[in-house]
């Protein structure tokens, strides 16, 4: 489970985007956001001891034929900072960062980093729901454990596991899109958010485990195999195929990255 939670901590489109340039014989180690709230322009710092160097950050709206947009970025101390102005919930800015020092330029990414908006989420919404979804996972793993053994648990442990996932992805899921995204479900059959899709497959299958083993306690392969698909929906990185706002129209479309 351990190493589950750093994956998806560690993986998908809204994970900061982390790397290092070299500038005036200075090595800049930089992190750049990827996600942030609605209520508030988003910081862009670097770290620059150097203070002949400069910054620039530049944008626009994803997918929105317009001019790219200049901001200089402004020293405080040791930091160079700028901010991205604040964009309704699934809106999206792609932006770039060049440090400047006597006359070279050197351009922090390759491609445009893409900043997704979200509302606030209350801590009394996200904290359980964080909770039961990794408490489902580790139940999931003890209860593919005790099929595999044979344990005396395994019907136990099976509706601990679906209650855990029913909680944690059911209940407490649609909340926390609707307060980052503005709507309950964005999965099958109303949109492709690859987030709630993968959360209902994994539901169904340990609802269809928990249904097996309550009738014939010796159909194992059945708590085996919806142990599988949890794994594998944790090695999905969290937020891929998400919702995105169409700037031309102001409706939030699903199964865009």
């Amino acid at each position: 489970m351990g190493s589950l939670a750093v994956y998806q901590r560690l993986t998908g489109p809204t994970h900061p985007a982390r790397g290092s340039v070299t500038l005036a014989g200075e090595t800049i180690k930089f992190k750049l956001l990827r996600s942030h709230e609605t209520d508030a322009d988003a910081p862009v710092k670097i770290e620059v001891t150097n203070q002949e160097i400069t910054g620039n950050v530049i944008y626009k709206r994803l997918k929105v034929e317009e001019d790219w947009v200049s901001l200089s970025m402004v020293r405080q101390g040791n930091e160079l900072i700028a901010y991205l102005p604040a964009q309704p919930p699934a809106g999206k800015l792609e932006y770039f960062v060049e440090l400047t020092s006597q006359g070279q330029t050197v351009q922090l990414v390759e491609d445009a980093v893409v900043i997704r908006y979200k509302g606030r989420v209350p801590p009394f919404v996200l904290i359980p729901h964080i909770f039961f979804m990794f408490f489902a996972m580790l139940f999931s793993l003890r209860t593919g454990i005790e099929a595999i053994v044979k344990g005396p648990e395994l019907l136990r442990y099976t509706i601990l596991t679906t209650l855990f996932l029913v909680i944690g992805g059911a209940l407490l899921g649609p909340v926390v899109q609707k307060y980052a995204f503005g709507a309950y479900w964005t999965g099958w059959p109303f949109g492709h958010d690859l987030t709630d899709n993968k959360t209902l497959i994994a539901l169904l299958g340990w609802v269809i485990a928990w249904n097996r083993i309550r009738k014939n306690p010796a159909k194992r392969g059945w708590v085996i195999a919806a142990a599988i698909i949890l794994i594998a929906v944790y090695l999905i990185p969290h937020s891929v195929l998400g919702s995105e706002l169409d700037y031309t129209n102001g409706q939030v479309i699903t199964g865009k990255h």
